[in-house]
């Protein structure tokens, strides 16, 4: 992703996620383990809690997307033990994803169920940092991997060591911790099939820039799909205010944990084809993840310009949906300082709305020049002198709209500090 200097404008946080490779005996990389950076240049995690986890989850699915942080191969992330016995759910399918569970678990029996699930869903277990006498043996005939820090192995002891785990044939030995050439050398030596360290590569952070979550929708929308008679119009409703929100919901729509190949072009198209399971899920772990905020005038702009080209739409011959995500993943774009297209690249768009998005074609597209020449004050182009053409109508339903949408979400006599909503657009 790109540097720090790249994502400058108001409206935009930066988001960090650690990635390490793993390779296999050929020098391939046949996987990465995902770690918690709390910003770019952290050099190791400083904390590997529920937080932690969560935080990694939503940003490599939803913030970057994991076809762009591991593409094709695997991907190791660490479990805390809310995870492991289901206390709190795991928003992603099986697919490319190494479960690791951290020497620091009690493994009683609660863990021993949990992960006795988890694999029979289909997920791959870690054992990380494997420790002998350490409880971590009851779960040998449910792994796949067992991690090894191989420069703290007794070297007596190891050909009998991994002869033991060879003795349940599913496990891999990832031999982590390697930083000089003899470690390589000991991992040749005794045929390891999976090698990680510092003298292979060292962690990667990634950065991308995001819209920081709006708090108060998220906890609305939690409420809306925890309801017994959940309202889907409700939920693309809440779903809609809330740009950041969009954003997540559109990228977790192509998400490869998802395993769809379908494209959308609205809101209630990625709600349908996620489900209303995987929307709860996300949702509550952006709640845990919830660390900062947009202003309420950003959003009034950003919900502004979305409401604006649905209100637009029905005169170009364009869906209203699709005219409304148009303009929100425009606005996005803009407060995150990047070009529409490098967002575009990351969203499951249909073929229309990407062009229009990033060559300006079709009725979408044309949709889009008239209210980028409104906002610039480009009377010529937006040509208001044509009959049918005076935009004031549909520009003040739009700011009426975006007011009373934050408004509500915050409530009257509850705005932060310095929010002072947009007069025109």
């Amino acid at each position: 992703m790109g540097s720090q200097s790249e994502f400058t404008q108001p409206g935009a946080s930066l988001v960090h996620i650690g990635r390490q490779p793993i390779f296999d005996t050929c020098g391939d990389i046949a996987g990465y383990e995902l770690l918690f950076r709390g910003n770019a240049q952290a050099v190791e995690a400083d904390r590997r809690d529920a937080y932690a986890t969560s935080h990694v989850m939503v940003n490599a699915f939803t913030e970057f997307g994991l076809d762009e942080v591991v593409g094709d191969r695997m991907c190791f992330i660490n479990m805390t033990r809310e995870f492991l016995t289901g206390e709190l759910i795991l928003p992603f399918g099986p697919e490319n994803v190494v479960l690791e569970v951290l020497e620091t678990i009690d493994v009683d029996d609660a863990v021993v169920a949990g992960v006795t699930n988890l694999v029979a869903a289909g997920y791959r277990i870690a054992l990380d940092d494997f420790v002998w006498q350490s409880g971590h043996e009851r779960l040998l005939p449910l792994a796949s991997y067992v991690k090894l820090d191989l420069p703290n192995c007794d070297p007596e002891r190891l050909e009998e060591q991994l002869a033991f785990f060879r003795g349940f044939p599913p496990i891999e030995i990832v031999a982590e911790g390697l930083e000089t050439l003899e470690h390589l050398a000991l991992c040749d030596r005794y045929g390891i099939e999976l090698r990680q360290g510092y003298v292979l590569s060292r962690p990667q952070v990634m950065t991308a820039a995001c819209i920081p979550p709006f708090k108060l929708r998220r906890l609305e929308l939690l409420g809306a799909l925890s309801a017994a008679d959940a309202d889907l119009d409700r939920i693309v409703d809440i779903i809609s205010s809330d740009p950041a929100l969009t954003m997540r919901v559109l990228r977790a729509s192509n998400s490869a944990a998802v395993g769809t190949i379908q494209r959308v072009s609205s809101i209630r198209q990625a709600v349908v084809l996620l489900g209303l399971g995987h929307i709860q899920r996300w949702a509550m772990l952006m709640v845990v993840d919830d660390v900062a905020e947009t202003t309420e005038a950003q959003l009034v702009d950003a919900l502004t310009r979305a409401r604006l080209c649905h209100n637009l739409a029905p005169r170009f011959d364009a869906d209203p949906d699709s005219a409304f995500v148009a303009g929100l993943i425009t606005a996005v774009a803009e407060l995150l300082g990047i070009d529409t297209s490098s967002l575009v690249r990351h969203l499951p768009l249909t073929v229309d709305l990407c062009a229009a998005l990033t060559r300006g074609t079709g009725p979408l597209g044309r949709m889009l020049r008239v209210v980028d020449a409104y906002e610039r004050g480009d009377m010529a182009l937006m040509g208001v002198t044509r009959p049918g053409n005076d935009l004031t109508g549909a520009v003040m339903d739009a700011l009426r709209w975006s007011t009373q949408t934050v408004t509500a979400a915050y409530g009257e006599g509850h705005r932060r500090p310095g929010a002072q909503f947009a007069t025109t657009r």
